[in-house]
């Protein structure tokens, strides 16, 4: 390929490749763009947000074997913070992921990030000023800065980033082997959460490209991961301290045993037949973890818990889904009960909600009924 102006990373940008009569080919695919993005690196490191998730760890291994099978440049795949979720953390040993933590990484001039999944300056990763970030790729509705990126692809009419990737795979003639396939379909399906109407035409056509290649035991040991005693206790502390106020119900766990329980605990409350959305809100780190369900169509749950959460700290997510964190300035008692009725005066405001006293999910008596039984 030959050499144009400099990029704001410094490296030169590609122009697309001449055909042998002289002629530029098309450069109208995005795979193609992306690709030539990074014709000129040594090394193309993948990065994506806090906790990664299925879609995220999908999505990173099928943009290296793209990178890997048309340009043969080495490739990384970067973890920041934990894996907790069991079926996550199945995902990673079952098919064997190997990740970098962030921690680790001394970020080098020959070198080009990719973000997927993510979206700079939202809050949701620590990554520090001086990653070399070339190119992002994503499908969530939360806004991040996109400012002088020389490669972007948000798609956020798509269910999954994984559906994205596989786009790529399919317009570059790759087909994913078993391993890569079973990452890919799991990612889009838990993006999906069983609600087909989200899926876009391209999350329908991977969904079918990708399920006759995936191996279905994996596939099966992934999403029925054993789970260890503290995600019992996290959901019996998420349930026992659940209220009700209409068709809204909110959790609030003081001691999450991982960050994503939050997450699990919301998963579970939100198929209960009363309601419509499900908030839990749960301490970890000094922080207070938000995951938002709604069980409506049209919800823009992300837009929501964003405009809730304004200044205290940061949210976003889907039209179904979404997540927040809130910085805790102490952990004492007080200063988290303060927090809470905040967040609940602004939550039942915001969904047009009488403020009342919340009905328990469980009652007290049974609770106390239920510990001498």
């Amino acid at each position: 390929m030959h050499e144009s102006k400099t990029s704001r990373t410094g490296k030169p940008r590609l122009k697309a490749p001449k055909s042998p009569n002289g002629q530029k080919t098309s450069m109208a695919r995005r795979s193609d763009r992306f690709l030539a993005q990074l014709g000129n690196y040594k090394r193309v490191s993948l990065v994506t947000h806090v906790n990664p998730d299925p879609d995220s760890l999908g999505s990173m291994m099928g943009l290296a074997h793209l990178i890997d099978q048309k340009l043969g440049i080495p490739t990384r795949l970067t973890r920041d913070g934990l894996i907790s979720r069991a079926e996550n953390r199945a995902m990673v040993e079952l098919l064997d992921i190997e990740l970098v933590p962030i921690e680790s990484i001394t970020w080098e001039a020959d070198e080009a990030v990719v973000m997927v999944d993510s979206q700079p300056n939202t809050g949701r990763h620590h990554l520090g000023d001086d990653v070399p970030l070339v190119a992002v790729i994503d499908h969530h509705d939360t806004p991040g800065n996109l400012e002088d990126i020389d490669f972007v692809d948000v798609r956020r009419s798509l269910g999954a980033t994984c559906s994205l990737v596989t786009s790529y795979l399919r317009e570059q003639d790759i087909s994913p082997d078993s391993r890569l396939a079973t990452a890919l379909l799991y990612g889009i399906e838990t993006e999906l959460c069983g609600y087909p109407r989200e899926a876009s035409p391209v999350d329908d056509k991977a969904l079918i490209h990708l399920y006759p290649l995936a191996n279905k035991d994996l596939m099966a040991r992934i999403r029925n991961a054993r789970l260890p005693q503290t995600y019992f206790n996290g959901l019996l502390q998420g349930l026992q301290n659940s209220f009700i106020y209409d068709r809204l119900i909110i959790s609030w766990v003081d001691d999450l045993p991982q960050p994503e329980m939050a997450a699990e605990v919301v998963d579970f409350l939100i198929r209960f037949e009363e309601v419509d959305w499900a908030l839990c809100a749960g301490v970890y780190n000094n922080n207070l973890i938000l995951s938002l369900r709604a069980a409506v169509s049209d919800a823009q749950a992300g837009d929501l818990l964003s405009k809730v959460v304004g200044k205290l700290g940061r949210a976003g997510g889907h039209d179904r889904r979404a997540g927040g964190l809130i910085p805790l300035a102490s952990v004492s008692e007080s200063a988290i009960e303060g927090i809470q009725s905040e967040l609940r005066k602004r939550l039942l405001k915001a969904m047009h909600i009488e403020e009342c006293r919340g009905q328990r999910l469980v009652s007290k008596r049974d609770i106390l009924q239920n510990l001498h039984t």
